[in-house]
């Protein structure tokens, strides 16, 4: 199973998605981590390149029979496709997850005070979010809106809305 989240940084779509992928043993991969290894190999990322890794990560592992997290911002219909094709290729099922926080002050405050967890990595400013181009959703999804929540209670939604796929 393909498991695909999505949402703006700072949502919690990381913290749900090292929950899910712990939880079911899963392999867990995640744009951000990619895209920082690039950049200490020398490399420059200016376009999807840490996604097109990804997608093939996912590929060989799910071919592997192993269920894959995959933890990005994936703002675009065209992101989305791509990880829906990664699935459908190989006959493997999928659920995309959509993580929002619908506070706009709740999702700065977590934007500008939020550490980075990857070393060398920087962090997009609450500007750098609210300006980023996100296109919204056209399929069937999960919403998990991490808004007024403790991660627990945000943990809890996600579980119960996984529960019926």
């Amino acid at each position: 199973m393909l498991y695909i989240f999505g949402g703006l940084p700072g949502t919690g779509k990381s913290t749900l998605s090292r929950h899910l992928a712990r939880k079911l043993k899963a392999v867990h991969i995640r744009a951000d981590t990619i895209e920082q290894a690039i950049r200490e190999g020398g490399g420059h990322v200016s376009g999807p390149e840490g996604y097109i890794v990804a997608y093939h990560i996912a590929e060989d592992n799910l071919r592997l029979g192993l269920s894959v997290v995959a933890d990005t911002v994936n703002p675009f219909q065209i992101t989305r496709h791509a990880w829906r094709e990664v699935a459908t290729q190989i006959g493997m099922p999928f659920v995309e997850i959509e993580v929002i926080c619908s506070n706009q002050l709740e999702h700065r405050a977590r934007v500008e005070t939020r550490k980075a967890d990857i070393v060398g990595f920087e962090l997009p400013s609450w500007n750098e979010v609210v300006n980023r181009k996100y296109e919204p959703w056209d399929t069937d999804h999960v919403l998990i809106d991490t808004a007024g929540q403790t991660p627990a209670q945000s943990i809890a939604a996600l579980e119960q809305a996984l529960a019926f796929r």
